[in-house]
Parts: structure tokens; sequence; C-alpha cells
């Protein structure tokens, strides 16, 4: 018997989860929260070790937040279930480029 995939909510306000491990699309994913309480997501994509699944659907140009803060802004919508990464994500954390445009 195959042990179900599980993943962290880190805070209360985040819209993503981590990965415990790899986990195949149409794979149900144990989401656990900090008061040990789960839910179920089924991933829609091919997810790695570690990597990030959206809770809830995230639309493009829209927060992403783990830990409580935001992490990046969403390129284009995310569904429940998706993978998060570099891919439909811009982070905001070492954006020099970012900087520059504010004080300019």
């Amino acid at each position: 018997m195959n042990e179900m995939v599980k993943a962290i909510r880190n805070h209360e306000d985040d819209n993503v989860a981590t990965l415990f491990s790899t986990a195949d699309a149409g794979t149900p994913v144990a989401v656990l929260d900090t008061k040990g309480e789960s839910t179920i997501v089924t991933v829609l994509d091919d997810i790695p070790y570690g990597h990030k699944i959206a809770l809830v659907p995230i639309g493009n140009g829209e927060q992403v937040t783990k830990y409580g803060e935001e992490i990046g802004i969403a390129t284009q919508a995310i569904a429940v279930g998706a993978h998060v990464h570099i891919h439909n994500i811009d982070s905001i954390r070492g954006r020099g480029d970012w900087k520059q445009e504010e004080q300019a």
C-alpha cells in the first residue's frame, strides 16, 4: 500500500503548500496546516519534491504567499493543484531591477 503524498501549508495566509515528496499528475495530496488539520488537493501536473502546489486559484498578477509573506507575483492564472514555480511566478526577492524602477 502506498502512503499518501503530503504537503505543508506553513501559515494560514498561504495560498501554496510545499510537497514532502514527488507527486505525479492526478495524485491526491494531503495538505497539513499548522493546526494539524488536513485537506486533500489533487495535483494537476507532475511536481518535484520540495516544490509548491496551489491551494486556491491564483489570478495573473496576484500575490503568491508562503510563510505568510509575499514571495512572488503570478505571471499567469494558476489553478488549484497546479505546480507553482519559476514558470508561472516572478519572484520579488532579490529583484534589483524592481528596486531601481521604484527609485526612478
